[in-house]
């Protein structure tokens, strides 16, 4: 995989604060807990927003 998507993604997002305390409490969401901490790599919030991008786009789950 090439690093463009990386480079691309902002290293800040603009969610809410209910909805980044929704995304990081759904079962699914790739979320690393470090001591009381949680934490998003890029690659899996990439990783993750592609299977549910595609999923909705798609009309289909994968």
């Amino acid at each position: 995989m090439s690093k463009e998507p990386l480079e691309a993604l902002p290293d800040v997002l603009h969610l809410s604060r209910s909805g980044a305390y929704n995304l990081l409490n759904k079962p699914d969401f790739p979320t690393l807990h470090v001591g009381g901490k949680k934490l998003v790599l890029k690659q899996a919030l990439i990783d993750w927003m592609r299977r549910h991008t595609n999923a909705s786009t798609n009309g289909r789950e994968q």
